[in-house]
């Protein structure tokens, strides 16, 4: 009955136009999968993050947002220890910048009241100690007790100051595309 009163309050308060609530989705770790995709000219290497925290708010009726993503820099793995060391320790240096961060700032499109929608989250991905204006395609399904999400995008780590990985044997691609898929809890606020 909860989850049915939540998803009740989040149609009215985005079907209410001038008067909605802020609306705040929590994100666990336990319920987010970060995959990633790295070609290189010999194979294709695909490995996870983990989400440390992530909570991201917004206005339904400015589509102002606040909050933060905040992945674990240390969590990347690929299913080769000696691959997954160097990407720690040599590209992403997580013992120097421990997280990576997406700050929303704006969210473009409206969420339905229930069922899928899509839109766009404007913001700050913050990586290896440098901020990058981004936005966020993102798919989302609202249902009865939370808001499933969904997002494929491209992250040009080159271009952003990270290392290249290539050595004089192996070649690596300049970007690295992520697929997100994460639940959130929703919990309304009164407005900012």
């Amino acid at each position: 009955m909860d989850a049915l009163r939540t998803v009740l309050l989040l149609g009215t308060a985005l079907a209410t136009s001038g008067s909605c609530a802020e609306t705040a989705l929590l994100f666990e770790p336990a319920h987010t999968e970060i995959h990633w995709t790295l070609n290189t000219v010999m194979h294709t290497v695909h490995g996870t993050f983990q989400l440390r925290s992530g909570m991201v708010h917004f206005d339904p009726a400015t589509g102002k947002a606040w909050g933060e993503l905040i992945v674990d820099a240390a969590s990347g793995e690929s299913g080769s220890d000696s691959r997954d060391s160097r990407m720690r320790k040599s590209i992403l240096e997580a013992p120097k910048f421990p997280a990576i961060v997406f700050i929303p700032d704006r969210v473009e499109g409206a969420i339905p009241a229930a069922g899928a929608g899509t839109v766009k989250v404007h913001g700050a991905f913050k990586l290896h100690g440098a901020d990058h204006e981004f936005v966020l395609p993102v798919q989302v399904n609202v249902q009865p007790s939370s808001i499933s999400t969904s997002s494929s995008f491209t992250i040009p780590y080159l271009a952003w100051g990270l290392k290249n990985p290539s050595t004089f044997v192996l070649r690596v691609s300049d970007k690295v595309e992520i697929d997100l898929k994460a639940t959130g809890r929703v919990e309304l606020n009164g407005s900012r």
